[in-house]
């Protein structure tokens, strides 16, 4: 019987562990956006009988970014004109109910002058189509990374981010709501942490679920730590969580930014930096991995699948 078994081990011995792609990844090519980057990006989705990609375009010396909405053709990401764009960063979108949920970061300044970043919050939208995408919650002061997900019994999980807390740098938290409807900013903070993923000196958070057969939530998401010299180091995770025993596996890195081909950084301690932003599973026990490369662009990799032995989990297991 396989079960969900917690092993304690550091960003840094996973990194010792790790064997690199067979094959880089590829870079994704963006038009009509100027010289801005795009980068962060969601995995392509289906809407309206066509894929689209949801990005973070900014200008390569600023943090004054917007999602732009882009379709497909000839292998060039071009922006949908007839879509909103939100003064937002990093995007998320998943479906609840048929429902579209989309949601970004939202940053704070302190004055129109010297635009010095203070906080920030994530902001939450839902509609029946990307047309009408209307504000539906936001998220607690300096949390990114918030993601929902609906259950196989229909409720709606939620992954939180809280920062610093009691020392650590950000950990995930999950808890379980009825409807979306309950969604708010308390039940948010209220959402129990895993305390035993990160050591105090790395942080995580949760990019995309994936609700597996037996039920259990495939996590994307990413791990990082600073290093003595103030570079930033991130790598994509997943690990596996049994939404109703809180049981999970081992955090368990999957690409690193060595991976993908040598290409320009927003800033020199951002060099070693891949932000995971989605996953698309295919059938053959491979996936394709969507991310941002040193805050400049997006690339995507065929991997192993992370989260297929899991789901040969059995229903009964998996609530027992």
């Amino acid at each position: 019987m396989m079960k969900l078994e917690w092993i304690t081990k550091t960003c840094k011995e996973m990194l010792l562990e790790y064997e690199p792609a067979q094959k880089q990844g590829t870079k994704l090519y963006f038009a009509g956006v100027g010289d801005r980057d795009v980068y962060n990006i969601t995995a392509p989705f289906l809407n309206e009988g066509e894929l689209y990609i949801a990005g973070r375009v900014e200008d390569r010396h600023s943090e004054e970014s917007e999602i732009i909405f882009f379709t497909c053709k000839d292998g060039i990401w071009t922006p949908k004109l007839d879509l909103p764009k939100f003064q937002l960063q990093d995007p998320f979108i998943t479906k609840i109910n048929g429902e579209w949920i989309f949601d970004g970061v939202h940053l704070y300044f302190d004055s129109e002058t010297s635009r010095s970043i203070i906080g920030w919050k994530t902001v939450l939208y839902r509609g029946k189509n990307l047309h009408e995408l209307v504000h539906a919650a936001t998220g607690p002061w300096n949390m990114k990374d918030i993601r929902l997900t609906q259950l196989s019994d229909g409720k709606i999980g939620i992954f939180s981010r809280p920062f610093g807390i009691e020392g650590t740098r950000a950990v995930i938290g999950f808890s379980i709501i009825d409807s979306f409807e309950e969604l708010s900013e308390t039940a948010i903070i209220k959402a129990p942490l895993f305390r035993d993923q990160f050591l105090k000196d790395e942080w995580g958070g949760a990019n995309e679920i994936h609700l597996l057969k037996n039920g259990h939530l495939g996590v994307l998401g990413h791990i990082s730590y600073t290093d003595e010299d103030s570079n930033l180091h991130y790598h994509a995770m997943s690990f596996v969580l049994n939404p109703w025993t809180r049981e999970k596996s081992p955090v368990k890195i999957i690409a690193t930014r060595s991976d993908f081909p040598e290409g320009p950084a927003k800033r020199p301690n951002l060099v070693d930096v891949i932000f995971s932003g989605g996953l698309v599973r295919k059938a053959n026990n491979r996936a394709e991995l969507y991310v941002g490369v040193s805050d400049t662009e997006a690339h995507h990799i065929d991997i192993a699948d992370p989260f297929t032995e899991y789901e040969a989990m059995k229903q009964d297991e998996a609530e027992s």
